[in-house]
C-alpha cells in the first residue's frame, strides 16, 4: 500500500491587498462600523436605533469576513461567491451595504433631530443629543466609504477584473 500523502494548506497575507485601495477602505470601513454601534451601544437606544445597530453590526461582521478571507487569500473557499466571483460578491455586499446605510443615516438624522432641543446651554438634563449627533456622522462615514468601494469594486468587475486586489 502507498503512503498517503498529507496537503498542508498554509495560510499567507496578501500584504498587497493591505496597501491597495481596496484593502484600505475595508480597514476604515471596520474601524468606523464599530465606532458607530459602539457610540449607539453605550447610549440608551431605542425603536429605530435598533435598526442603526443591526446595519452597523452586520456590516461590521461581514466586511470582516471579507477582509480577512481576501488577506489571507482564501476567497476561493467559500461556496458559490467564492472564486471567481469575489469582485462580484464584493460589490454587491458593498451595494447593499450603501443603501441599508443610507437609510440608517436618515434615521439616525431624524433621531437627531428630535433630540435637538437638549442642545441648550441652559438644558441641565442628561441629552443624546451629541452622542447621536456622532453617530449620524459616523454612519455617514461608513456610507461613503461603502459607496467608494462599491464603485471600485463595480469598475473591477466590469473591467473583466477577477481579483479585488
Amino acid at each position: 500500500m502507498a503512503p498517503q500523502t498529507t496537503k498542508v494548506s498554509s495560510l499567507s497575507i496578501q500584504k498587497q491587498f493591505l496597501k491597495s485601495l481596496l484593502g484600505v477602505l475595508r480597514m476604515l470601513q471596520i474601524i468606523l462600523g464599530a465606532v458607530v454601534w459602539v457610540i449607539i451601544a453605550v447610549s440608551k437606544y431605542d425603536g429605530v436605533l435598533h435598526y442603526v445597530v443591526f446595519v452597523a453590526v452586520f456590516f461590521w461582521l461581514t466586511t470582516l469576513a471579507l477582509f480577512f478571507l481576501t488577506l489571507l487569500g482564501k476567497s476561493d473557499l467559500v461556496p458559490i461567491i467564492g472564486g471567481e466571483r469575489w469582485t462580484l460578491t464584493n460589490a454587491l455586499h458593498d451595494w447593499l451595504a450603501v443603501l441599508l446605510y443610507l437609510v440608517a443615516a436618515c434615521l439616525m438624522s431624524n433621531k437627531t433631530k428630535e433630540k435637538s432641543y437638549c442642545d441648550l446651554p441652559t438644558y441641565t438634563h442628561r441629552c443624546a443629543y451629541k452622542i447621536y449627533l456622532s453617530a449620524t456622522v459616523f454612519v455617514c462615514l461608513c456610507t461613503l466609504l461603502y459607496f467608494i468601494s462599491a464603485v471600485y469594486c463595480t469598475c473591477k468587475k466590469c473591467r473583466g477584473n477577477q481579483s479585488v486586489i
